[in-house]
């Protein structure tokens, strides 16, 4: 398989975490974290990617070797349930939806338009919400009024689904069990917290 450097960029609300993969190998050949302030501005933020960039020159990994960019954004509402590749229409589209995380969202967003302002190559935009697309009904609706729900949009989502399903495909392997035999329970301990109930790899509660 012909190798395709990837480079992966990681905005939080208080860092900027940038890693290069060449593609198939998940070993990593560059990881930087850059610090910003949590009320991160346009102009922050496109600081970070530049000191990331040139971090990454340092390291002798040239910008223009990059094939393709991957963003990790915390909410995708329920417009995006997979990975999308970002146009200017996507664009929009995070825009709209960016309240649903108005502390990580706004962040990520501005770092997308900053990346592709820099990398005019292929942006892949991953959602951590997109992994609990299978929630049935009955874990995603709250007792409240119907109308809560079709009018204001008030539904669980779930979190931090790209760590719970690197999780669950790492227990998997540990176990040298098939995914879809595992019924898990992911508790996800960081700057966060989520717990999350897995039934053959997918999210059920």
């Amino acid at each position: 398989m012909r190798k395709r450097r990837v480079l992966v960029l990681n905005a939080g609300s208080a860092t900027l975490k940038a890693t290069v993969l060449d593609m198939p190998s998940t070993d990593p050949i560059f990881d930087q974290t850059v610090g910003w302030s949590s009320d991160g501005t346009e102009a922050a933020v496109g600081q970070a990617i530049d000191d990331a960039l040139a971090a990454m020159a340092d390291a002798g990994i040239a910008v223009e070797s990059v094939h393709a960019v991957g963003h990790r954004v915390v909410h995708g509402g329920e417009r995006f349930t997979a990975p999308t590749v970002i146009d200017d229409a996507a664009l929009v589209a995070l825009d709209e939806v960016a309240g649903l995380a108005p502390i990580h969202d706004p962040i990520a967003i501005m770092a997308i338009r900053a990346a592709r302002a820099r990398l005019p190559v292929l942006h892949v935009a991953a959602f951590d919400t997109a992994f609990h697309a299978t929630l049935p009904e009955a874990a995603v609706r709250y007792p409240v009024p119907d109308s809560w729900g079709t009018e204001h949009g008030i539904r669980r989502f779930g979190f931090h689904g790209l760590s719970v399903a690197w999780s669950t495909r790492a227990a998997a392997t540990a176990l040298d069990r098939p995914v879809d035999e595992l019924g898990l329970v992911v508790a996800h301990l960081g700057g966060g917290c989520s717990v999350t109930a897995v039934d053959a790899g997918r999210s059920a509660a």
